[in-house]
């Protein structure tokens, strides 16, 4: 019998600890998921709270809130917990204004760099997630505990050297290469105990990982694929934490991510120039045009139109175009590229729009508004990530009735069939997929595109076929109920929940990290930034 079975009906009360969230703050990724997810799980008994640090924007409705917890010294400072509810969602409110009243990035200062107090900045929210699971506030007890990336990795370690009563922790990693590395000395500020700062513990090359200690501590790990849960524990797409990963392989679970379809919905999207039906292929054809206009492109509809939407970061692959245009150009292409990120990469596509004024266009900056026209105007969405944890724009893409021509990496290969010849021929197909990530291959899948976009037979088939894929939340919500009823149940049959202080993870597991992580040669692992 299935442990997700021994309680099938009852409600699930999951907390929530992440740095971001949608509607309220959003960088990526990251915050869509948390913002999203739990209205899905709501539809199979998981009744979600979300922990958040009380950033301006987060606080906006404070008058609506009411505090239910204080601490004299949450890390050093006076803090509050507030809990409300805001555009349907269930939060507490971590109330530091030293720690969180600051404008722009949650990550990264205006010059550019991380905080200098992120490490005490996402220890208090796992510090306060920690005292939240174990009772703090009056009337609420969490059964689970989900942790979101590097900024909530310490909620499990402190859970484990509290030794109170307590709910299992499942850790999700959105990207594996933002860690939450900082200097060995950070942990005198962080209230763990001395013992922590080991192998079996907190330490991390030296450092003390945030992540590390999530993957580490957590009773499970999920992660947003399944491709990208093999990738991650390979030495290639690791990040130095292949070792650990390999030895909790079978705590490990790669589900994907989804989008919410009523707020992505062609016909009633406000950002849409032009509304139309989901299945209504031609009705994109005046957004296409629009969209041409207010990029300054000629007005063509025999143009490839091409759109990438992305942080201009090295991972997303953007670095790749300026290789690549001066050929894609010699065919009837345009390209319009919308993002910010590296100040290189930002240089080097103003430059192409110079160059290439009727061709080309780049929007430097983050635009909610044109993340949602893009996908609704453009014929194909270009995504080269060298890799890629999920992505979700192919997912927008698809169910706007664009084509996704993609890396084969990470949640691009598990949700793009490839426009080959026996996918076509099988009416399979949803995008392009290519590999290795170089410039050659990139070129080679648009150039492959073109020729299909010329069929406008074959080409209206691949878009049928790609929003009628299906990205809504629906099943994968479905994949985390169930995994996290089996959690709740493993803790239950041990005894562990309400007093859980030893991950559910075997110890010759424990061990087998240990062997494995002292193999690898330190020198050589990457010791990514902090920032998201």
């Amino acid at each position: 019998m299935s442990l997700a079975n021994l309680h099938p009906a009852s409600p699930v009360e999951l907390l929530s600890v992440a740095s971001e969230m949608f509607p309220f703050v959003k960088t990526g990724g990251l915050g869509d998921i948390v913002g999203t997810l739990p209205r899905a799980l709501s539809g199979h008994g998981i009744r979600t709270r979300t922990l958040l640090p009380g950033y301006r924007a987060v606080l906006a409705g404070r008058e609506h809130a009411r505090c239910v917890a204080r601490f004299a010294d949450l890390l050093g400072h006076r803090a509050e917990i507030l809990e409300n509810s805001l555009y349907g969602n269930d939060i507490f409110i971590l109330d530091i204004p030293a720690l969180y009243d600051r404008g722009g990035n949650p990550y990264v200062g205006p010059d550019g760099n991380d905080w200098p107090d992120n490490d005490i900045r996402f220890a208090a929210l796992s510090r306060a997630a920690a005292y939240i699971a174990q009772g703090m506030v009056e009337g609420y007890r969490p059964d689970l505990v989900q942790a979101h990336d590097w900024q909530a990795g310490l909620t499990a370690a402190y859970l484990h050297y509290d030794q109170h009563a307590a709910p299992p922790v499942v850790q999700t990693i959105h990207n594996l290469s933002f860690q939450g590395c900082f200097p060995a000395s950070t942990l005198m500020r962080l209230g763990l105990p001395a013992d922590a700062l080991r192998m079996e513990g907190v330490e991390y090359y030296g450092q003390v990982g945030f992540l590390k200690a999530g993957i580490y501590f957590a009773d499970w790990i999920t992660t947003v694929s399944p491709t990208y849960a093999r990738e991650i524990q390979t030495p290639e797409g690791g990040m130095g934490l292949d070792g650990l990963l390999r030895a909790r392989t079978q705590t490990l679970t790669g589900i994907l991510n989804g989008i919410d379809t009523d707020i992505w919905n062609p016909e009633h999207d406000p950002d849409v120039h032009f509304p139309y039906r989901l299945r209504d292929i031609a009705g994109r054809e005046a957004n296409k045009r629009a969209f041409q206009a207010e990029f300054g492109l000629p007005q063509d509809p025999d143009a490839f139109l091409l759109g990438s939407v992305s942080r201009l970061t090295m991972q997303k692959g953007v670095d790749l175009l300026p290789d690549v245009v001066a050929d894609i150009f010699r065919d009837n292409i345009q390209l319009v590229v919308v993002g910010s990120g590296n100040l290189s990469i930002q240089r080097e596509l103003s430059m192409l729009q110079r160059r290439f004024p009727r061709r080309f266009a780049c929007h430097i900056g983050y635009s909610e508004a044109l993340g949602h026209r893009m996908p609704a105007s453009v014929d194909a969405l270009l995504m080269p990530s060298r890799f890629e944890p999920c992505g979700l724009t192919q997912m927008s893409a698809c169910h706007y009735g664009g084509v996704p021509i993609a890396a084969r990496v990470g949640g691009l290969a598990d949700t793009i069939v490839d426009a080959n010849a026996a996918a076509i021929a099988g009416n399979a197909a949803t995008g392009f997929l290519f590999s290795p990530v170089d410039a050659g291959t990139l070129l080679g899948a648009v150039r492959r595109a073109h020729v299909t976009f010329r069929d406008r037979q074959a080409w209206s088939a691949l878009q049928r076929n790609a929003v009628a894929y299906d990205v809504s939340w629906t099943q994968k919500a479905a994949q985390y109920a169930d995994l996290f009823r089996t959690v709740v149940a493993r803790a239950r049959l041990k005894g562990d929940i309400g007093g859980n202080v030893v991950p559910l993870h075997h110890m010759d597991h424990v061990a087998a990290a240990r062997r494995r992580i002292a193999r690898q040669p330190r020198l050589r692992a990457p010791l990514p930034r902090s920032g998201q």
